[in-house]
């Protein structure tokens, strides 16, 4: 009786957590994945890039020295690992945006950052703030997607490669793939 209880609950799981995979909302999924790229952007962009950071095994050669080299902290795995930690609290920063032409909707940055030019964000009056459940829905992909990618995200942002937010939202996830996601740049 009970190998039957927990067979049962194990299938019923397995289903419950396939078909909520299955059923990402390929909008949101997309603005958390560019705006997760646009986060690491702007704060590798504020890290002095003369930075460095000792890498390397600290294992003693033969002759008493020890082997190790200095990499730009910037587009080092650890600062990088570093700032994913944090990355997904700014999602409070994101709403919905959309726009009066095309009716497209996506979530964006409406926060200025301390150092930013108020200018570069699009109108106040084409967002729908809908409370906590959507910061937090466009948190929770964030987190998601960190969790899931996190390896291809900190070896994409480690090689430099550009565009980014195309490599890593279009290719490595699939999340901006299709048509209504993929001419919308960060």
């Amino acid at each position: 009786m009970a190998s039957w209880i927990i067979q049962t609950t194990v299938m019923m799981l397995s289903v419950f957590i396939s078909s909520s995979l299955g059923k990402r909302d390929k909008m949101l999924y997309c603005s958390a994945c560019k705006a997760i790229v646009d986060e690491l952007n702007y704060s590798i962009s504020r890290v002095d890039p003369k930075k460095t950071i000792n890498v390397g095994s600290f294992r003693l050669n033969p002759d008493g020295t020890m082997t190790d080299k200095k990499v730009p902290l910037v587009r080092s795995e650890t600062h990088l690992s570093e700032l994913l930690d944090g990355l997904c609290s700014s999602m409070s920063d994101y709403a919905l945006h959309v726009d009066p032409d095309t009716q497209h909707r996506q979530y964006m940055r409406f926060a200025p950052r301390s150092s930013g030019v108020s200018g570069d964000f699009p109108d106040i009056k084409n967002f729908k703030f809908d409370g906590p459940e959507g910061s937090n829905s466009l948190k929770f992909a964030c987190e998601t997607i960190v969790e899931e990618l996190e390896d291809d995200i900190i070896s994409l942002f480690s090689q430099d490669v550009k565009p980014v937010h195309k490599e890593l939202c279009n290719r490595v996830s699939d999340y901006c793939r299709d048509s209504s996601h993929t001419n919308e740049e960060l």
